[in-house]
């Protein structure tokens, strides 16, 4: 699994018009799925995203994580993270779980996120959605379940 952490002060996430998930102060999750990710991916992630010490402490450093400042999660499913595009100008997609098998995977993220203490909000799978974020440091950190273990 691969996920791109933004520290932001707000996010939202709408489909058609309307808000599915929407957060203050945390973490905007963008999550893709490959082909060969487990639950154990998804435990990783979960885990290192949950306690990664990116907010600041009172003396300015980063060594708060998103449960030590009480923030939340958006979590947006994403299959594009897994888009390959060395060969060509068109990604090629092959690489990312099919649909059925990336929502099982994603929602047991998010449930993951959720049993850790942590509000978690989601966009909508599958949908074509539009999200909002501002981004603040700017903090944007690229995890990878497979680089991890």
């Amino acid at each position: 699994m691969r996920a791109v952490v933004q520290r932001v002060t707000r996010a939202k996430v709408t489909v058609d018009g309307a808000v599915t998930g929407a957060i203050e102060a945390g973490l905007l999750v963008l999550l893709g799925v490959s082909q060969d990710d487990t639950t154990a991916d998804a435990d990783y992630l979960a885990d290192k995203i949950t306690g990664l010490r990116i907010f600041e402490d009172s003396d300015g450093k980063m060594n708060r994580s998103v449960v030590d400042t009480g923030g939340a999660i958006l979590a947006v499913s994403q299959f594009t993270l897994y888009g390959d595009a060395r060969r060509g100008k068109r990604p090629s997609f092959d690489a990312a779980a099919r649909p059925e098998e990336a929502r099982q995977l994603y929602e047991y993220f998010v449930d993951k996120i959720r049993a850790a203490g942590v509000r978690c909000e989601t966009g909508k799978f599958q949908a074509m959605m539009d999200v909002e974020l501002v981004n603040t440091g700017p903090v944007t950190i690229l995890v990878d379940s497979r680089k991890g273990f």
